[in-house]
């Protein structure tokens, strides 16, 4: 049997500065799904989310190793999907971190929304 099947699902959540607001509300918004995963989120959004009432494991910030310690929990496969509000117009120092997790999605074949539209299909249909 898919572990995925029998274990509870965990949802990665990331967005960058300028993201960090329409996450949160995304997140109010569909509150319903997110209290019925596992979160875990870079530090500053997974503050954030967590003052909205939920539980999440923080990691490091985003240019710490943050978006590089979820990218591990997906190659160990304790990350089923990740949602990750990204400012496609801004410089980011830790691209290289960001790349990786991308691609660990894509190795893992893990479903990753990076704007409301993909986050909206992924609550959805998971």
């Amino acid at each position: 049997m898919d572990e995925r099947l029998t274990t509870k699902r965990c949802v990665a959540l990331i967005a960058h500065d300028g993201k960090k607001e329409s996450l949160s509300r995304f997140v109010s918004d569909h509150m319903g799904f997110f209290q019925s995963v596992d979160l875990i989120g870079t530090g500053t959004t997974g503050g954030r989310i967590q003052g909205l009432g939920l539980e999440v494991e923080c990691l490091a910030s985003g240019p710490l190793g943050g978006d590089a310690q979820i990218a591990a929990r997906i190659t160990e496969g304790s990350v089923h999907a990740v949602i990750f509000f990204r400012d496609p117009m801004g410089k980011h120092p830790h691209e290289p971190d960001i790349n990786m997790l991308l691609r660990q999605c894509d190795v893992h074949n893990i479903p990753l929304a990076t704007n409301a539209s993909t986050a909206e299909l992924l609550v959805r249909g998971f």
